[in-house]
């Protein structure tokens, strides 16, 4: 039987890098009955699975006294077998934060132990307390240097306290993360650097090294806010306000109070509180902040849209769908901070190798300030130094952040964009398939028939297209609302229709204009008349070419037909052949007919395979992988969820099911092919900005430990290395918040 665990998710305020989050993942380890913990430094989140024993409340107050802000956001009962990313993606989106506080008021009546400021992260940079500690300090320094010029005497003792000014707060939250279990932490490396820089008389470097570090922290604060603030920023599209229609009368609302099935209008200019259906009117849809789109797309009754988009000239009745918790929005600003705490392997790897890294710096440090002056004879003072400033040349920062960094901007410019990725790990995988097995109904095709063509025999088309819209209104069949579509779009009059019956399995019929009317299959047409040589002809080449024909009959004459298709998406052709140029093979899986299968395979030159069960697709994924490929199965539907759990990579299209959803290991809301592209291309481009992160890391540090220990650079480069390597690492990793994408 399994053992039932609880999955618990917290707010953590004041984290800004990846060494933040190892300490807190240290301290929460080191409590009993805590199974497993994952840490977000660009969500601000941690989410632990623990059992029934753990005391969440010595947990927050552990947190608490490294200085963090931490409350609840919610708890799960889960199998411990069965805890994934998507058990988070539901998890209390109504909980009521308001009894928690305490969380909070632990973290403030701690603050005075850390004396550092990890505060939340809203608001200018340059008003946080670390800002004010950061420019304390900098003032500290320079009234240091002049009383250095105007008393000589006590420069030394001027530079001591100046670095006092900074050092005590980092000294502090050293001394807190080794009582956490983290001994070997930046800041105590740079503690240890800074008093011992002050005993061999370095006192003036030493304060600056303190006053640098503080820079390069606060300039990693802004950096993290920044990649915070990227993903969240799409909260901010949804409009506070809705306008609601209750009893006969408009009434504004609180958009979080709307609930399911109430009808809310938008206004042209207005965006759209809520994702729903429209009832009532038509309009431009501005999905641009959204999806990304340029051009507005035109939407009527029975079409979705999304909450945050902009109606832009038309009045919308639209009825609600979801709630403010759980609209399209709100799931990726959710599903990518639950996201960005599953680490990918190349992340865990940097992980472990810090662990092992900062006391093997100690180390080297250590016998670099010892072994030359008691082996050699060298100058004490001159070789401590060098230890020092290798010290400060190994702080991991710039080397632990590489990774997270980048792969936080990738998910926020991902989702932004409408590519979900649950987890670094996916985001690293799938920028190296080699096979994408796509379904076609929905995926390459927008899953609902459109009218193709009319074809008419001693009728025009429009009277054609008139009279069977005539004879379909009210319907809710998808070939009903693709001919009431296609005759709203052409403007075609549509006349009422008298005693209209749905005949089982053959069509409707009924009165229009005094005349008897049929619509129906070419098999019940054929009972009904008898059809020319020259029709049937016409019959067979369409259904051929995938089409399902209805036939119009007039007083007892053929009067012309109608073809319909689930046409291929606007971008299929061109997303597939993105693919095929970049030496990926492609496949169509379908439980379609074959003929309708091929149709659209030939036109979008994919080899199809058609007429499969759910197992079928799931065995195919598996014979591709066995033949070596990295395969991605791209799906929309239940019956792909098999094969999407059985690729290295599924892949839910557009408005999937939640099953399709939850089984993927990554989404594209918006249904375009060229996003599965896309996607391969934005993990490319991530593992590419990790690798560029990583050599400057250790290429810097290689440079310095060298000229360091020759005597070419001191303490003041030391310093000025790390801090370096750390922004140009932070700012080459938000470059790719810029990520567009092709369209």
């Amino acid at each position: 039987m399994d053992t039932a665990s609880t999955q618990t998710r917290f707010r953590v305020e004041g984290m800004d890098c990846a060494g933040c989050a190892s300490k807190i993942d240290t301290a929460a380890r080191r409590l009993s009955d805590i199974e497993d913990v994952s840490v977000s430094v660009s969500a601000g989140t941690m989410t632990v699975m623990h059992g029934a024993k753990a005391d969440l409340q010595e947990l927050q107050k552990s947190i608490a006294r490294l200085g963090y802000t931490i409350a609840p956001i919610g708890s799960s009962d889960v199998r411990r077998e069965k805890a994934s990313l998507d058990d988070i993606s539901h998890d209390h989106a109504d909980h009521d934060h308001s009894k928690h506080d305490h969380a909070k008021e632990q973290a403030d009546g701690l603050s005075g132990l850390h004396g550092h400021d990890h505060g939340p992260s809203s608001g200018p940079w340059w008003r946080s307390k670390k800002a004010h500690l950061t420019i304390a300090s900098g003032l500290a320094l320079v009234a240091a240097y002049g009383l250095g010029k105007l008393f000589p005497d006590i420069s030394q003792w001027a530079f001591a306290v100046a670095m006092l000014v900074g050092l005590l707060p980092i000294a502090r939250r050293a001394l807190m993360a080794a009582l956490a279990g983290t001994p070997f932490s930046i800041e105590m490396l740079m503690t240890i650097a800074a008093v011992g820089a002050v005993i061999i008389g370095a006192g003036e470097e030493g304060a600056a090294v303190v006053l640098l570090f503080l820079v390069g922290e606060l300039l990693e604060g802004v950096a993290a806010g920044r990649a915070r603030a990227s993903i969240q920023g799409l909260a901010n599209l949804v409009p506070k306000i809705a306008l609601v229609e209750r009893e006969g009368q408009t009434v504004s609302i609180a958009a979080d109070k709307l609930a399911i099935g109430d009808v809310v209008l938008a206004r042209p200019g207005d965006r759209i509180p809520a994702d729903g259906d429209i009832t009532e009117g038509t309009s431009e849809i501005d999905e641009a902040p959204v999806t990304g789109e340029s051009t507005p797309k035109r939407k009527t009754a029975g079409d979705s849209v999304f909450a945050g988009t902009i109606n832009t000239d038309g009045l919308l009745r639209i009825r609600v769908t979801a709630t403010s918790a759980d609209n399209t929005i709100a799931r990726v600003v959710r599903l990518v901070e639950e996201a960005q705490e599953s680490k990918a392997p190349t992340e865990r790897f940097i992980d472990r190798f810090s662990r092992y890294y900062t006391p093997s710096v100690m180390v080297v440090a250590t016998l670099v300030a010892v072994v030359p002056p008691m082996v050699m004879g060298g100058s004490w003072v001159d070789w401590v130094y060098k230890g020092l400033a290798i010290l400060l040349i190994g702080c991991p920062c710039a080397l632990v952040i590489s990774t997270p960094a980048a792969i936080a901007a990738g998910l926020s410019a991902g989702a932004r964009r409408g590519l979900l990725l649950k987890g670094g790990a996916v985001l690293e995988t799938i920028g190296k398939i080699t096979a994408v097995a796509l379904d076609k109904t929905g995926t390459l095709t927008e899953g609902k028939p459109v009218v193709t063509d009319i074809i008419s025999f001693g009728h025009a088309e429009r009277q054609i297209l008139s009279l069977a819209a005539a004879l379909e209104t009210g319907s809710s069949h998808p070939l009903a609302n693709a001919i009431l579509a296609k005759a709203t779009a052409e403007n075609v009059p549509i006349p009422p229709a008298t005693a209209a019956t749905a005949l089982s399995g053959k069509g409707v019929e009924g009165n229009v204009g005094g005349q008897r009317v049929f619509l129906g299959s070419a098999r019940a047409a054929t009972d009904m008349v008898q059809l020319s040589m020259d029709q049937r002809h016409a019959v067979e080449r369409l259904n051929e070419a995938g089409k399902t024909v209805s036939i119009l009959i007039v007083a007892g004459e053929v009067a012309g037909f109608i073809a319909m298709r689930d046409e291929p998406r606007q971008d299929a052709a061109q997303g597939l052949e993105m693919l095929r140029n970049d030496d990926i093979k492609t496949v169509m899986l379908t439980g379609d007919n074959r003929r309708t299968a091929e149709a659209i395979a030939d036109e979008l030159g994919i080899e199809a395979k058609a007429e499969l069960m759910p197992q079928d697709k799931q065995r195919i994924v598996g014979e591709m992988k066995r033949e070596g490929l990295i395969v991605a199965k791209v799906g929309d539907g239940i019956n792909d969820a098999p094969a999407l759990a059985a690729a290295d990579v599924g892949i839910a299209m557009g408005g999937g099911t939640d099953v399709a959803l939850e089984t993927a290991d990554a989404a594209i809301l918006h249904g375009r092919v060229i996003d599965v592209w896309n996607m391969i291309d934005l993990s490319r481009q991530v593992m590419g900005n990790i690798h560029q992160n990583i050599t400057v890391a250790l290429g810097l540090k290689a440079v310095f430990l060298v000229t360091t220990i020759v005597g070419i650079t001191g303490l003041w480069p030391a310093i000025l290395a790390d801090t370096g390597a750390t922004v140009i690492v932070t700012a080459n990793a938000m470059r790719l918040l810029g990520w567009r994408g092709a369209k």
